[in-house]
């Protein structure tokens, strides 16, 4: 096959792609924090508040600004995508799933989402454009 394939081509853009899935899940991600801690760009329902200091929704809202701000410039990717995996699974199983099986019903789809590609990232790194490229190439 020549490189004229637009097949070959096409798959020639995946680690860019790659290191594009990693910093869009990051942003989506890092504004389920900011809703919990800063209320941006809107609080938390019903009310639109903020989480209350050091309870188990305050300290996801922190792992998922700080953890997320972490994976979005590819800093320690597979140790911190790791961890967003586990709690995503966590926020899932606790926070979801009692409501439904279904995903879509339970409203856990981003969840299960954001928990799979995470652990993905968490095997396959940060991709080219990241610190950890970076600092791999120094």
């Amino acid at each position: 096959m020549s490189t004229s394939n637009p097949v070959v081509r096409w798959a020639s853009f995946a680690p860019h792609l790659h290191a594009v899935l990693r910093i869009v899940t990051a942003l989506l991600f890092m504004l389920a924090g900011t809703s919990k801690l800063f209320a941006f760009p809107v609080g938390m329902p019903p009310d639109g508040a903020t989480a209350t200091p050091w309870t188990q929704i305050w300290i996801g809202g922190g792992l998922e600004v700080f953890g997320g701000a972490l994976v979005l410039i590819g800093l320690w990717t597979r140790p911190v995508a790791f961890v967003l995996a586990g709690e995503m699974a966590v926020a899932y199983f606790q926070f979801h799933a009692p409501g439904s099986f279904w995903p879509t019903v339970n409203g856990g789809v981003a969840a299960v989402l954001d928990c799979f590609i995470f652990l993905w990232l968490s095997a396959a790194g940060a991709g080219p454009w990241s610190v950890d490229a970076l600092r791999r190439r120094s």
